[in-house]
């Protein structure tokens, strides 16, 4: 499992030149089926736009799809699909939506402006990158409560809200594959009467 990075939920740019204006909508999607269905909520509400230029990205069988939408070839969904290259992004989708402003933009503008727009879509995105992690969760005594999750922060967990009942419950997320060290200081803090459950890695933010 490789770490990659992704945006968070969707995001939006906008771009006007000689009153044609270019609106980007970008989302997280993790198949085609996902982006399909972006794609038709972006034009059911853009019905009185000229152009729904779109690209995606996908981790799931390295997918790569674009869209000139009636543009010019090469003016309008590869650029788009180059800025979503460049940026180093996977597992999402931009689309740009024109709406026509009556004067001829040319192929240096067009190129320009889904560039510029699509751009500006991810420069506002939440990117996050996404690792194989692994959760982890104990239930200890109150005295040792603060001295364990010290150790959990220091070894780049992530801690959930704890639990408090007779003992406290905490659970955490951390890098898969980094954890063992502090299974060994929990392990001594607790003089092994500390139990941790740790799950199988799976993908997550961190």
């Amino acid at each position: 499992m490789e770490e990659y990075r992704t945006i968070r939920g969707q995001a939006a740019g906008e771009y006007e030149e000689k009153k044609s204006r270019f609106l980007a909508a970008a989302a997280h999607v993790e198949s085609e089926e996902q982006a399909v269905a972006f794609l038709e909520q972006i034009r059911a509400a853009n019905r009185t736009a000229r152009h729904n230029v779109y690209a995606y990205k996908l981790r799931a069988g390295n997918r790569e799809r674009y869209s000139d939408d009636g543009e010019p070839a090469k003016t309008a969904g590869t650029p788009v699909l180059e800025v979503i290259g460049h940026s180093g992004l996977t597992d999402l989708i931009v689309v740009v939506t024109r709406y026509f402003g009556g004067i001829l933009l040319g192929t240096g503008g067009l190129v320009r402006a889904y560039t510029t727009a699509a751009s500006r879509a991810l420069e506002a995105a939440d990117q996050v990158t996404v690792q194989p992690v692994v959760r982890l969760s104990m239930t200890v005594e109150y005295p040792l409560y603060e001295r364990t999750a010290l150790l959990v922060e220091a070894a780049g967990g992530k801690l959930a809200d704890p639990v408090f009942t007779d003992r406290v419950a905490l659970q955490w997320q951390m890098r898969a594959g980094t954890q063992a060290p502090l299974l060994d200081q929990l392990r001594e803090l607790t003089r092994g009467q500390g139990r941790v459950e740790v799950s199988q890695p799976f993908y997550g933010p961190i």
